[in-house]
């Protein structure tokens, strides 16, 4: 735990949401407050917009952020966070912010960690620090992050990394996994104790069982190979028969060994995978939407097995359907009595 209180540096660029950087900062700033910790006790945590230029910034939100410092006046910050960046159409363009890239190299070269919440991934990669390192990031931004850093092991599926030679290299994934960002610094300077009571006065939560719940199966389609592409197309329809990956193989004309070493290569997964992948996200659906027994759900993706189907659901999931039910109904709330 340490001794002081650390100075945290959230970055605001135009391109930030400002939902995930005013989280991080009403949390890290309200120690001594809420009834959260000593407040005679120094607070362990300081944390302050800071940005290209001092004063307010307009991000993507239309909400006018207030920038206190510029980095070209700040000589020292114990911790860097870069909160999420809404990417547009044209994705994550490279060198745009050159000054804010160099800061950061600077700071983590003087000892400071460098987090990011979601996206901020995007800016913090800039410099060079995560290269062969693993990270996370929201999982709608995986494939991006992988074009725009192909050195990165990104793992979208985490909700939480810490990787460096000081674990001071710590990024969070998608969108609310910023409380386990906040969560994990809190526990680790400041005690488990504090992390537990902060949790609990705002509701955070750890994602413990993983983003993989959340996350949608889409095939590759950039490929190129046309006899890939037909049994892609194939599948979608055609998912649940009797031995699918048997009948795209007569389907492509190809020996079999040949059809499954190019479906394997195109798609990034074998063709058993991919239809389980398929199978498991129309029960994902039936699950959400339907009252249907999970035995109904797993005979009609084409599971005649209920056991092996509940293994598959949580492998590829990480919970079991009954949990992943749960999780994802719409709840029904009951008005209070007038």
């Amino acid at each position: 735990m340490s001794a002081r209180t650390l100075d945290v540096s959230v970055i605001a660029l135009p391109d930030t949401g400002v939902a995930t950087m005013f989280g991080v900062l009403d949390v890290l700033n309200s120690f001594g407050v809420m009834g959260i910790g000593d407040p005679a006790a120094p607070a362990p945590f300081r944390a302050r917009i800071v940005g290209a230029e001092e004063g307010p910034l307009m991000g993507v939100s239309g909400i006018p952020v207030p920038v206190s410092r510029a980095v070209a006046d700040i000589d020292a910050t114990d911790i860097v966070i870069v909160p999420s960046i809404v990417l547009g159409p044209d994705g994550w363009q490279r060198g745009r912010y050159p000054e804010l890239v160099d800061w950061v190299t600077r700071m983590h070269a003087q000892g400071a960690l460098l987090c990011s919440a979601c996206s901020g991934i995007f800016l913090l990669a800039e410099t060079g620090r995560f290269d062969d390192r693993d990270v996370t990031v929201h999982y709608d931004y995986a494939s991006q992050l992988r074009a725009t850093h192909p050195d990165v092991r990104v793992h979208p599926e985490r909700a939480l990394m810490v990787t460096g030679r000081r674990d001071e290299l710590i990024t969070s994934g998608a969108s609310t996994t910023w409380h386990d960002l906040v969560l994990y610094l809190t526990g680790r300077f400041a005690g488990a104790t504090l992390a537990q009571e902060t949790a609990r006065i705002f509701a955070l939560q750890w994602h413990q069982d993983g983003l993989a719940p959340y996350m949608v199966f889409e095939g590759r389609t950039d490929h190129g190979d046309a006899v890939v592409a037909d049994a892609q197309d194939w599948l979608r329809a055609h998912y649940s028969v009797t031995a699918p990956v048997e009948q795209l193989v007569v389907r492509s004309g190809l020996a079999e060994r040949t059809f499954k070493r190019r479906f394997t290569e195109a798609t990034g997964v074998s063709p058993l995978t991919y239809v389980q992948r398929l199978r498991v996200e129309e029960a994902k659906r039936r699950l959400e939407q339907t009252e249907e027994s999970v035995e109904a759900i797993g005979w009609h993706v084409g599971y005649e097995d209920p056991a092996f189907f509940r293994r598959l659901f949580k492998r590829v999931t990480g919970l079991p359907p009954g949990a992943y039910r749960k999780r994802f109904r719409v709840p029904v709330i009951q008005a209070a009595p007038s």
